[in-house]
């Protein structure tokens, strides 16, 4: 295997780890919940977001540490958006912590994806 293909799997991995977690955010946004409201079981709801929640753990600490990996290997430290994409990683775990004390604040879910979308915004453009 070479050096050109390790990096390749490396962001194959990261990409996958983003669409879960962006994946999810949205299915969960645009199918589960509204469903959910029609026929409201909290259990059931409570539930299915404590295994997101908990596959999203996952992988937020494989983006976190294939993140920190491509960054050294391809020297983006100095790199403004990656900064700009950082403190938005930055902002979206504050606002999953404060979504986690308040569940039902339905501003914080938005917050929430949006950030998350400027995030895979600014990764493609690092990308390029």
């Amino acid at each position: 295997m070479s050096d050109a293909d390790l990096w390749q799997g490396v962001l194959y991995v990261h990409l996958l780890a983003m669409a879960f977690f962006v994946g999810g955010q949205l299915l969960l946004g645009v199918a589960v919940v509204p469903v959910e409201r029609l026929n409201p079981d909290p259990e059931r709801l409570r539930g299915i977001a404590r295994r997101f929640g908990y596959g999203s753990l996952v992988a937020l600490a494989v983006l976190l540490a294939t993140g920190i990996a491509m960054a050294s290997h391809y020297e983006l430290w100095d790199s403004g958006m990656l900064r700009a994409k950082l403190g938005l990683v930055g902002l979206v775990l504050v606002l999953t912590l404060a979504h986690l004390c308040f569940p039902r604040a339905h501003p914080l879910q938005a917050a929430i994806l949006i950030a998350t979308l400027a995030i895979v915004w600014l990764g493609l453009d690092i990308s390029r």
